[in-house]
């Protein structure tokens, strides 16, 4: 009996649903704030790079990035699948999973060069 990827994927949507649900609000939110407060892009940006220099926090902001983008490939994938849109197996996860962990790994090659 062959070994199914699904357990993999669904963890990652769930997730990926996780963080969009209760961090990603409060990310926007102190965002939002913290732009208000600032007023000025280039003491903005310097204040957001320089939390970007401890290990911890890139791996965070990694998380924060990759897993909703694992939620949205799954979702699409399936919802393709719900709408009776056929196609093969491989290419359409391929195209969906393979275009999250590229963008995953073009995201953690920019973090941890930074």
């Amino acid at each position: 009996m062959r070994r199914s990827h699904e357990p993999i994927s669904w963890s990652l949507f769930g997730a990926g649903g996780m963080l969009l649900a209760f961090i990603g609000p409060g990310l926007i939110a102190s965002t939002l704030l913290l732009g208000w407060l600032v007023q000025d892009p280039q003491a903005l940006y310097a204040t957001l790079s320089s939390g970007l220099q401890h290990p911890l926090t890139r791996l965070a902001t990694l998380a924060v990035i990759a897993l909703p983008l694992y939620h949205t490939a799954h979702r699409l994938y399936h919802g393709l699948h719900d709408l009776h849109i056929k196609g093969p197996t491989w290419l359409l996860g391929g195209f969906f999973y393979g275009g999250a962990t590229a963008l995953s790994a073009l995201c953690a090659f920019w973090l941890f060069t930074l």
